[in-house]
């Protein structure tokens, strides 16, 4: 089928601030009114008009319990929204193309957070959002004989405010199925003219755009209903990582006297994933207009950035230690590793807050309703990296990178493995040991992090769960292997003294013969 995007956002300002208490049956039986066959001609189009426009006031006052209040009819559905100072985004969407009666096409509509921010900073603590779908055309009729896609007009009003220049628009989108290859799209508003109540389409302050036959209107979305269970792994899970990962390096502080090269690299690999897991958290919790956002936005990129470019050097030091034995001195080499593990992160960082600050900030993730009857999603926003070039470029791709090198690091090292048990003839313990020490480094190279690109399709449902708990727990599992090499290193410090002692004994035996 293909996708078709034209903007048709309806915003009307009124003057009217009256505020009387509407019930939702009156509204039904006004809907109904609207609905019925039109009268004489003479006073056909004010009537339909001002028709709308009573419509929205009846909205605005509608008293309702709850945050949303839905009303359909046959050619009209009107929704209203309660947004507060909390308001993360909103995606209104009809059900999936297989559920659309032939006679209607889908369609959905998207609004930013920014929306209350004004509000907000004005101390306002509600606003109303009202959204009107009109399934017939006939009641915006201008003189230019405008054909209107799917013959469908989407409204929406914010209260009584007046709203823009948003740094994220409002996206409003129609599927159809129809040839359009001699017709212009252009995306248009109802502008009302300024003496009367009749008015004309207008296509200021709007954007067009018309996605390819191939194209897919937007990414892949999180199904609302997996929403509660995906955050609460999160959740536990990061707390899980940060407290795995603070012991880790509290021990490590303990013991630093006997710390090696290659501790010490896994240490920093720790203070990464610490970072990033409570720059995670933050993120999610504190999402807020202003310099807040942008800061937590940039630390959490950088966090990631630092955690995958450890992940790499493990896999280089893992090259290192296997694949030369001898000569690996290299002079002062943890200090150069930290230069690259924590300097070339920061420095992209730093570089992207210079030229393109507003790549950070308050980004929603959107979501999608498997339920037919759905009408209303809460999206979910946390302070991340908005602009999709950026993260195409310095996640996906910096992420895909890494884990494509660290995967060609971990096949060449079960080869190597592989190897060595065929020469020895490896025993059934010493198999065992072999399996923890590859399931070890499975985890030390993060190759958990390659399931990001697993997210489309049949994959989707199980690479969401899979990559939420392995990555949240990916502390946790770092440390499961720090303390199963310290009991290693342990166990071969004590049999090294007990053949110390054994050659010591011998000897004094000897002397005393």
């Amino acid at each position: 089928m293909d996708c078709c995007r034209a903007l048709s956002f309806c915003l009307c300002l009124l003057t009217s601030h009256s505020a009387i208490a509407i019930t939702s049956t009156e509204i039904l039986r006004w809907m109904e009114y609207m609905e019925r066959p039109p009268g004489p001609l003479g006073r056909r189009a004010m009537s339909l008009v001002g028709h709308v426009q009573h419509l929205e006031q009846m909205l605005l006052n509608v008293s309702f319990h709850g945050n949303n209040l839905t009303l359909q009819k046959d050619s009209i559905h009107s929704l209203v929204f309660k947004l507060d100072c909390n308001f993360t985004g909103l995606s209104l969407s009809s059900a999936a193309p297989e559920q659309v009666p032939k006679a209607r096409a889908r369609h959905a509509m998207q609004f930013p957070a920014e929306l209350m921010w004004d509000a907000c900073r004005t101390r306002l603590t509600e606003l109303r959002l009202i959204c009107i779908y009109f399934f017939t055309p006939r009641f915006f009729q201008d003189n230019k004989n405008s054909t209107l896609l799917n013959n469908y007009v989407l409204g929406a009003q914010l209260d009584h405010t007046h709203v823009n220049n948003l740094s994220e628009p409002v996206n409003i989108s129609f599927w159809h199925n129809q040839s359009l290859e001699h017709y212009t799209l252009t995306c248009v508003f109802w502008k009302e003219e300024a003496e009367s109540s009749v008015g004309t389409w207008s296509p200021e302050g709007c954007h067009t755009e018309q996605p390819s036959p191939s194209q897919q209107l937007s990414p892949a979305r999180l199904p609302a209903e997996l929403l509660a269970p995906l955050k609460y792994i999160s959740l536990v899970g990061c707390s899980i990582s940060i407290l795995a990962s603070l012991i880790t390096i509290l021990l490590h502080i303990h013991a630093r006297k006997q710390s090696d090269p290659i501790t010490r690299i896994h240490m920093n690999l720790h203070v990464s994933v610490l970072l990033l897991n409570v720059a995670f958290l933050l993120s999610s919790a504190l999402v807020m207009p202003g310099t807040v956002c942008t800061v937590l936005a940039a630390t959490l990129h950088f966090a990631l950035l630092s955690c995958l470019t450890w992940m790499a050097i493990e896999g280089f030091n893992l090259y290192l230690l296997l694949g030369r034995v001898y000569n690996i001195y290299i002079r002062r080499y943890v200090l150069k590793l930290c230069m690259l593990g924590w300097g070339v992160p920061a420095v992209l960082v730093l570089l992207l807050l210079a030229v393109k600050s507003s790549a950070y900030g308050p980004c929603v993730i959107p979501l999608s309703n498997s339920q037919e009857n759905g009408t209303g999603i809460q999206n979910v926003s946390m302070c991340w990296v908005c602009n999709p070039v950026v993260h195409s470029v310095l996640v996906m791709g910096y992420g895909g990178l890494v884990s494509l090198f660290n995967l060609v690091v971990l096949a060449w090292a079960l080869w190597a493995l592989h190897r060595l048990q065929a020469r020895q003839k490896a025993s059934s313990s010493q198999a065992c040991r072999d399996t923890v020490t590859v399931l070890g480094l499975t985890v030390l190279l993060g190759t958990t992090w390659a399931l990001a690109f697993f997210s489309f399709g049949a994959f989707l449902l199980p690479q969401l769960f899979l990559f939420t708990t392995f990555n949240s727990l990916y502390g946790f599992f770092l440390f499961l292997w720090f303390c199963s090499q310290r009991c290693h290193s342990q166990a071969e410090a004590k049999s090294e003294m007990e053949v110390v002692s054994s050659s010591q004994t011998v000897s004094s035996s000897q002397m005393m013969h």
